[in-house]
Parts: C-alpha cells; sequence; structure tokens
C-alpha cells in the first residue's frame, strides 16, 4: 500500500502548488497560468483520491473478511500511474493521444481492482458478514469505470455511438463525483465509523438501503446527461440526497451529547461537515429540473460548482483521512487517528464560502475567487506538515529495521 499512499503524498503536494496558481491568477498575479482549472482539479481526484482509494480498498476488504492483508499488485499500481502521469499531460495540451493512452490504462487498472475485491470475498472463510463497505467500493469502481470511458470518449469519437445525446461533460462529472467518489467514501465511513469514533452507527440495518438509494441515485444522476432528461435527473437526485442525509444522521446520532473528546474531533468534523458542500451543488438542482429562473448567474454556477464541490467536500473529507491512513501504514493500526486541525478546518470552509459568495458578487469575482483558493492552499499546510512527519518516521522505521537485519 507504501507506492500508494507515496503517490498520493506527491499529488497533494502539488496541489497545494495549482491552489496558490489558481489564487495568482484571479489576482492578475500570473494570469499566463489560466485555463488549467480541470487540471488543477484532478490532482486531487486523480492524483490524491484515486492513489488512496486503490491503495486502501484491498487491505480494508481484505481485514474484515478475515483474511490477510493482500500483497502489493505490481500490474495494478503501474497502469494506474503511468495512465494518470499520461492524462496529466494530454489534459492541459488538449492532446488525444496522451489521453486515450492514459484513459485506457487507467481503465484497465481498474477493471483489475474490482476483480481483486470480488475474490477477497470469494478467499473469505466467514460465511456472513464482512466488510459493509466492500459492496459500495465495487459500484463505485464500476460508475469510476463510465467516467473514465466517456471521458476518454471525447477523444476517440465515441460520444455518438455511446448514445450520448445531452452533455458528456456533465455523464463524466457525475459518475465520478456521485457514482464513485460518494460512493467509495461511505464505504469508508461505514467501514471504520466504529474505529474512528469508539462506537457503532446508530442503525447498522439502514446500511442496505442507503446503499441501494445511493447507486439507484448515483445511476439516475449520470444517466440524465447522458439522455438529456430533467426527470431522471430528479428521480436520481433524491434518493441520492435522502441517502446521504441518512447515513449523516445514524453517524451523528451516536456523537449527540457524548462528552468524550474522541468523538469531537476536527477529524470528524471534517468529515460530516464536508456533506454540507456535497448538498449545496444539489440545492441547485430544483432550478435546473424544473426550469426555474435561478438567482444565480447559470455560466458562473457551471464553472464554479465543481471547484466548490472537489475543495469543500472531496479535498476536507481527504484532510480526515489521508493522515488517518497514512499512520495505519506506515506506523501503527492501533495509534492511527483521523488527521485535520480546527485550523484546517476553518479555512477550508471559508474558502468554499469566499467561492460561492465569488458567484452571487460579480463586481468582485475575481478578488473573492482569488482568495478562496489562497485560504485553500493555506488549509492544505497543517495537513501536509502532519503527512509528511508520518512518511519521514515511517522512512526512519523501515530503515532502522532493514540495518538490523
Amino acid at each position: 500500500m507504501i507506492p500508494y499512499l507515496l503517490m498520493a503524498f506527491l499529488y497533494f503536494f502539488i496541489a497545494i502548488l495549482f491552489a496558490v496558481e489558481s489564487s495568482f491568477i484571479s489576482w492578475q498575479i500570473a494570469p499566463w497560468f489560466n485555463g488549467m482549472v480541470w487540471l488543477r482539479m484532478h490532482f486531487i481526484t486523480l492524483g490524491v483520491m484515486t492513489q488512496l482509494v486503490f491503495g486502501v480498498m484491498p487491505a480494508l476488504s481484505a481485514k474484515y473478511h478475515g483474511i490477510p492483508r493482500p500483497k502489493m499488485r505490481w500490474d495494478i499500481w503501474l497502469p494506474l500511474n503511468g495512465g494518470i502521469a499520461l492524462l496529466l499531460i494530454g489534459i492541459p495540451m488538449v492532446n488525444a493521444v496522451p489521453i486515450i493512452a492514459g484513459g485506457t490504462l487507467v481503465f484497465t487498472a481498474t477493471t483489475l481492482l474490482s476483480i481483486q475485491l470480488i475474490k477477497i470475498r470469494r478467499r473469505s472463510e466467514k460465511a456472513e458478514g464482512g466488510s459493509n463497505g466492500r459492496k459500495f467500493y465495487i459500484a463505485g469502481l464500476i460508475f469510476f469505470l463510465i467516467g473514465i470511458l466517456v471521458g476518454t470518449g471525447y477523444f476517440t469519437g465515441w460520444i455518438e455511438p455511446l448514445g450520448i445525446v445531452g452533455d458528456a461533460g456533465e455523464v463524466h462529472i457525475h459518475a465520478n463525483n456521485w457514482g464513485f467518489m460518494s460512493l467509495v467514501f461511505v464505504g469508508f465511513f461505514i467501514d471504520l465509523y466504529p474505529v474512528w469514533t469508539k462506537r457503532e452507527l446508530s442503525n447498522p440495518k439502514a446500511i442496505t438501503p442507503i446503499f441501494w438509494m445511493m447507486t439507484l441515485g448515483a445511476l439516475g444522476l449520470v444517466i440524465s446527461p447522458w439522455v438529456s432528461s430533467k426527470t431522471i435527473a430528479a428521480l436520481g437526485a433524491l434518493p441520492h440526497t435522502v441517502a446521504n442525509i441518512w447515513l449523516l444522521i445514524i453517524a451523528i446520532k451516536p456523537l449527540k451529547g457524548d462528552s468524550n473528546k474522541e468523538a469531537h474531533t476536527p477529524g470528524i468534523t471534517h468529515l460530516l461537515f464536508s456533506y454540507f458542500w456535497l448538498f449545496a451543488p444539489l440545492s441547485m438542482a430544483p432550478f435546473v429540473i424544473f426550469d426555474i429562473e435561478s438567482p444565480l448567474p447559470a455560466s458562473a454556477l457551471e464553472s464554479t460548482t465543481p471547484q466548490a464541490l472537489i475543495y469543500g467536500w472531496l479535498l476536507q473529507f481527504g484532510f480526515a483521512i489521508l493522515p488517518y491512513f497514512f499512520y495505519r501504514f506506515f506506523i501503527d493500526e492501533k495509534g492511527a487517528k483521523l488527521g485535520g486541525t480546527w485550523v484546517s478546518f476553518a479555512l477550508v470552509n471559508i474558502g468554499s464560502l469566499f467561492l460561492w459568495a465569488s458567484i452571487l458578487i460579480l463586481p468582485m469575482r475575481a478578488v473573492l475567487h482569488g482568495t478562496a483558493y489562497m485560504l485553500w492552499a493555506l488549509s492544505f499546510i497543517p495537513v501536509v506538515l502532519d503527512l509528511w512527519g508520518t512518511v519521514k518516521t515511517g522512512m526512519e522505521k523501515a530503515e532502522t529495521a532493514v540495518s538490523s537485519t
């Protein structure tokens, strides 16, 4: 798992530089970097979070199914990282060759990981139980395959043969965000909530209906732009939103009124509050679905909402879980705790407020947009220092073990 975490750390550090770069663009300090917004977000999605997901899912699934941790699969790591490198080269160049090659490699790695997760259950001696999160992981990876297929379809001429009559870009985004990341994050939440909080979810029986509501909801949100149907969008958004709210209810209820400090940490707060920024874009859905005139400019919403989603929800979730998994795999599983600080929590959420304010306050849009990204860049610092300390300690521990043999 360590090679995945090292790559995640590299992309995490680069994401800080890109956040500063975006701030400088908005403030007209470095305008020549303009137009790299999608590359910037892919460093977090494809770079940081995908590395974490690919590295962690097999280990978690194996642990909860009572089998030894799987060996490092270089046949998955190499195509994944080779593919991501090619995509990060091809995206800013808008060059079809590296994008198609990269998409093919990432698709291959994702398929191999899905097969590995399916085999883990078959190897398990447990007839029942095991990882409740595993079904979320596999469903999420299926949506990721759809996102890869559509994303590379821009450059291969597949959009028309795939029957996409609506916005293929929305299909790609919805498959990756509402499908892949949403489901995988809930899988982590369900498997590790008892470890993080030292208590159980208030209603474990809700996990199965939450899974089906999220999966079918995500499917509707992917199909809706595929066939250009607002009705299907409504049918997808409703169960997906309700499932996420239900998850938060059964997660918050055991913590309510609890004075235990382990239950009220910056990490838990990061996790729970990040979902506010997941719901913020969904709050705009009725304006689109029912043709209600929105008080917010459509063009600004279309370009800015994905950024708010990535930095407010996905990155904030990552601030909590990245340090946990780093400590768990580099140093010690028992001592691992969720990451983040009250400083990172304040900065990442204030940054999100500034980004949404940039949509509303047109005369100050550039200033507010730049401030949002600078706050986000600063929010990285406590977390990256935590990660670096863990990596350094883990490497020193490994060197000591090698030198003593």
